[in-house]
């Protein structure tokens, strides 16, 4: 019996439940039927903003067009003139030896570059003259120098470039060799002066620049012309710099390497070197001529710097052996710009 009545209640809340279920759909289905309101008087609620109507007048503004004078300067110059100066003074009655002397020198360094898309152009001028006097002796000259240097390049890729190049290089003043005489007097003879030597080479090849402080010249078409202009000049000298005596030039043909290096290494400490391989074609190798510019500066201050200036020099047709001088400087160098 209970059996029945169990089975009485589970069929009547069977059937209540599909009943709501029912009348849930057939609700939903009446809410999502689609209502026309055309045609039924619908009035929204009027908005409390106030509200104006009309037509609204826009006047153009005027603008004066602004024309920027700027140019893109392709050239990039820097100048440095820098002067040293050294003295020593000693008594009469200075025992520790030495001699009164007074020395000064001056160095103009001008450098021009030139960049634009592909092409470039650098020019430098460095002028050198400086002179020493110790009591008792000749006024000698511990520097004197010009020297020229103009290349233009045309960039290939990344870091080569087919370059031409015109390099000037003599000096001021009339050079000396000195000797003392059996009086025990200083005695000078003229060896050189202004175009006695004078040097003019011409170069075109390829340059290899991997980056802004070093490259690499390669002229495997290379001209230098040599001039002796004063013909007295080879009484004194044997070698007359390799131009025959009695005539006042001498041109030869060669393969040159030239390699330029100039960085900021530490703080205020500059390296500038340059060095030079001339291989002249119709001479053995041992005709070959090497150089060697170092230059070692370090600034004090933004006025006072030092610098060591050597170079080593092997040309046989000035001398046998190698050439080397040595400079030690404590000046001050104006820079511009700044």
């Amino acid at each position: 019996m209970f059996f029945f009545v169990g089975m009485k209640i589970f069929y009547a809340s069977f059937l209540l439940i599909l009943v709501v279920s029912l009348n849930s759909a057939s609700a939903q289905e009446v809410d999502s039927i689609p209502i026309d309101t055309k045609g039924l008087d619908i009035k929204l609620k009027r908005s409390p903003l106030p509200s104006r109507t009309g037509n609204l007048n826009f006047k153009p503004v005027q603008f004066t067009p602004v024309v920027v004078g700027a140019k893109v300067n392709y050239w990039k110059t820097r100048t440095a003139v820098g002067i040293n100066f050294n003295q020593a003074v000693f008594s009469n009655n200075w025992t520790g030896g030495g001699v009164n002397s007074i020395g000064i020198m001056g160095t103009i360094n001008y450098k021009a570059e030139y960049s634009k898309e592909n092409y470039s152009y650098v020019s430098e001028l460095i002028l050198e003259y400086g002179k020493v006097k110790n009591k008792g002796q000749l006024e000698k000259k511990t520097r004197d120098r010009i020297f020229w240097d103009n290349k233009a390049a045309i960039q290939l890729s990344k870091n080569w470039y087919f370059f031409g190049s015109l390099t000037f290089e003599s000096q001021f003043d009339r050079g000396f060799k000195y000797a003392t005489n059996s009086a025990g007097k200083e005695e000078e003879t003229l060896i050189s002066r202004f175009m006695a030597p004078g040097t003019l080479t011409e170069s075109m090849g390829f340059e290899y620049k991997p980056n802004k402080y070093f490259s690499t010249r390669i002229g495997t078409g290379t001209a230098r012309q040599t001039f002796v202009l004063d013909t007295n000049i080879y009484k004194n000298n044997n070698s007359n710099y390799g131009v025959e005596r009695g005539k006042t030039f001498k041109n030869d043909l060669a393969f040159q390497v030239v390699s330029n290096f100039e960085k900021e290494v530490f703080t205020n400490f500059f390296v500038k070197s340059r060095y030079s391989m001339f291989i002249p074609y119709d001479k053995s190798l041992k005709y070959i001529d090497h150089r060697l510019d170092l230059e070692l500066r370090s600034k004090l201050n933004r006025l006072m710097e030092v610098k060591v200036t050597c170079v080593g020099l092997y040309d046989r047709d000035n001398d046998k052996h190698i050439q080397a001088s040595q400079i030690l400087g404590l000046g001050v160098m104006f820079v511009f710009p700044r």
